[in-house]
């Protein structure tokens, strides 16, 4: 039987669109910008469980690429994994975050045809006021800042958003995007952010 299961944290993302995304307003059928879809998501654990594993504190970094609109799938995810977790806490954030464990990755899942892999590596994340940012020493470096609206103190949110993090995002953009690894590379500075907070469980 899968165990059960829960998350609650932050994350925040980058993608190659402008700002707004249009998989925002199209489900994820529209054409990304570039034709192609370049998006690292980057997850922080305030408080976790699963089964009877704790996963406070730890950060999470999932990279996904589709060749054409996102709803087509054919995608490519890489895991980036806290090395601060034991063998234990490795296992617990690799099922939920690959959809192994359900969830809302797990509804991602049938998008994705090749998973480069999983590695365990430093992974910085910060929450400052309107911004978020977080690192991976020689792999990533992303910042995005929250855009404001009529109040100029409070972001702009899209509530009911379908979107499978949550459904209440900031609009963002970002001040830093940039990704190498598994020959992949990318720079999305200046392109669409969102960040949001997040209350997950499975299976």
């Amino acid at each position: 039987m899968a165990e059960k299961w829960s998350i609650q944290g932050e994350y925040f993302e980058n993608c190659n669109c402008e700002v707004l995304c249009p998989c925002i307003h199209s489900g994820m059928q529209a054409m990304p910008k570039d034709g192609h879809c370049d998006v690292p998501l980057l997850f922080h654990i305030d408080e976790g469980r699963y089964g009877d594993v704790e996963l406070n504190g730890l950060n999470v970094v999932s990279v996904l690429q589709t060749p054409g609109p996102m709803a087509e799938g054919n995608g490519t995810v890489a895991l980036y994994v806290d090395e601060r977790a034991d063998d234990k806490q490795r296992e617990a954030l690799a099922a939920i975050f690959s959809g192994e464990a359900g969830g809302p990755m797990g509804a991602l899942a049938s998008l994705i045809t090749n998973i480069l892999g999983v590695k365990y590596v430093p992974i910085e994340y910060r929450s400052e006021g309107k911004k978020r940012g977080g690192s991976i020493p020689d792999i990533l470096d992303m910042e995005v800042e929250a855009i404001t609206g009529a109040d100029s103190e409070e972001p702009i949110w899209l509530d009911n958003a379908p979107h499978p993090a949550s459904t209440r995002l900031a609009v963002a953009k970002s001040t830093r995007g940039t990704f190498t690894d598994y020959g992949l590379k990318w720079d999305n500075s200046g392109r669409n952010g969102h960040y949001a907070t997040i209350e997950w469980a499975g299976p």
